[in-house]
């Protein structure tokens, strides 16, 4: 196991962790008390909340104020010996806050992606499936809430969280892959399942500068993203247990200059059809009530079909 490198300005120790199972060597950063003067080192990232405050500086602002990202991005599609084609770009807007409590961080989100024209970027309602040859409206994805919680020890995924640091750049790793039986059985969503099932991936990259979250002064630091998903194919498709799966690949940045900062048809529309995804939830839920587009698409297709008889046929 190589050493990594180390600037010369920042003078502490280096120690390495295994941190999560699976997971290889990974840098850390243990701040000394000489260390780097010059850039207010303030953060021993091996220490369970030092390396908490880091992630939530990335990822939001630890004076509790909002913070606003935006994610563009495409969807794929990708069926075994058929090919791949690009089914849509993609823009989302998520807007957080996070809040200190015992063991840890409450961190408050909610977000919204649309589907947009492969070609054009313009933000779609309906769209030809190419798989079926059929037009079907979109659901875009419109999650609220879809709080976490950070915690210190205990849990699934205690921290410190897995990083590692080159020169003055820091990149924090998360990879959340889920398995579960589905919310809408094949038998009673023919149309909209693709599995009894629900198996996807979630993979970040969250990379930001060391100077600045080490310096105290500075709450929320600036950050950007990757972010790639993999999953089944969307309920709103109509495709069943078809073989294939979609993929999604964005670049996420933080947006240090606010709503500002968001593409202004993206934001016109947002705030025309769904202004309250330009701030974070203000109320604290059990996560157990978080929402997916797997979630949304359920209640919505119910809706429509408003009947007991299953299986439910097409809606849209």
């Amino acid at each position: 196991m190589t050493k990594p490198f180390v600037p010369e300005h920042y003078q502490g120790s280096i120690t390495r962790r295994h941190i999560l199972a699976g997971v290889g060597g990974i840098a850390g950063l243990a701040v000394g008390a000489g260390a780097g003067a010059a850039t207010g080192t303030s953060l021993n990232l091996d220490d369970p909340e030092d390396n908490l405050k880091a992630l939530i500086k990335l990822q939001a602002d630890l004076s509790g104020e909002d913070a606003i990202g935006g994610f563009s991005g495409e969807v794929w599609g990708w069926v075994p010996g058929e090919g791949n084609q690009r089914l849509f770009r993609s823009y989302g807007i998520g807007a957080s806050h996070v809040e200190r409590v015992e063991n840890g961080w409450r961190f408050y989100h909610r977000e919204v992606m649309y589907y947009l024209d492969p070609e054009t970027g313009e933000i779609i309602n309906d769209w030809v499936n190419p798989y079926t040859g059929k037009r079907v409206e979109v659901m875009h994805i419109l999650n609220d809430p879809v709080h976490r919680f950070y915690a210190i020890s205990g849990g699934p995924f205690p921290a410190p969280w897995p990083y590692t640091i080159v020169g003055d750049d820091i990149v924090f790793r998360i990879s959340v892959f889920s398995f579960r039986d589905s919310v809408m059985p094949r038998a009673d969503y023919p149309l909209h399942s693709a599995n009894d099932k629900y198996q996807a991936s979630e993979l970040w990259m969250m990379n930001g500068r060391v100077s600045e979250i080490m310096n105290p002064d500075i709450t929320s630091a600036s950050c950007v993203t990757s972010w790639s998903r993999v999953g089944q194919w969307l309920p709103f498709m109509e495709m069943g247990d078809h073989p294939g799966i979609m993929v999604y690949h964005s670049d996420s940045y933080k947006l240090l200059g606010g709503l500002d900062d968001i593409p202004p048809a993206i934001r016109q529309h947002t705030e025309k059809h769904y202004p309250k995804y330009l701030e974070s939830p203000k109320t604290w839920q059990s996560m157990k009530l978080n929402e997916s587009q797997l979630t949304v698409s359920k209640r919505e297709i119910d809706e429509r079909w408003d009947s007991n008889v299953r299986p439910v046929g097409s809606v849209f």
